[in-house]
């Protein structure tokens, strides 16, 4: 591993090894402790230029460790986020990648919610959005609830349960 951070070391390796192997990246050696035993919720979003190419994640954990955890996220952003094509090995220079680790979500209410602090889940029957904190454009809570349900398919004047998560952010 070099001396960029780790996180984001380690999911742009992911990308890398995926991209140019077809198979997941294997846990590297030297890797810190907090991400060989830490379990938790991970996005791992990618830019070119400047630009959105990819974002996917989890909010709470489903592999057995965080850097798992951040490996698969890794991966699906660059090649499965229906929003974009799959990243190409030529694109790697081209990119930055960044990781948000979640804390566990908690309820909420709209007036606890603050969108520069907190990332908002929100939740009606199996539909589900989230939306990550401190995002550009997404200034007031009403904008974030806005965008959250657009997200899950639920209606602006829908009720929904609200769920409120902070991040721990690596890279750009």
């Amino acid at each position: 591993m070099s001396k960029r951070d780790p996180y984001v070391e380690l999911a742009f390796q992911a990308i890398r090894h995926y991209l140019e192997r077809g198979e997941p990246l294997p846990l590297p050696p030297g890797l810190p402790p907090e991400l060989r035993e830490r379990r938790a919720g991970a996005f791992v979003s990618i830019k070119k230029r400047g630009e959105l190419r990819g974002c996917i994640g989890t909010f709470q954990p489903s592999e057995p460790t965080l850097a798992e955890e951040i490996i698969q996220n890794a991966i699906r952003a660059a090649t499965q986020d229906p929003r974009f094509p799959p990243l190409r090995p030529e694109e790697l220079r081209e990119i930055s990648v960044s990781v948000d680790v979640l804390s566990s979500p908690e309820p909420a209410t709209p007036d606890q919610l603050d969108p520069k602090r907190y990332g908002v889940i929100v939740e009606s029957g199996w539909r589900r959005g989230l939306l990550l904190p401190d995002l550009p454009g997404v200034d007031t809570v009403e904008e974030q609830l806005r965008i959250a349900k657009l997200k899950a398919g639920i209606g602006p004047e829908e009720p929904c349960r609200i769920f409120r998560f902070t991040v721990e952010r690596h890279g750009p």
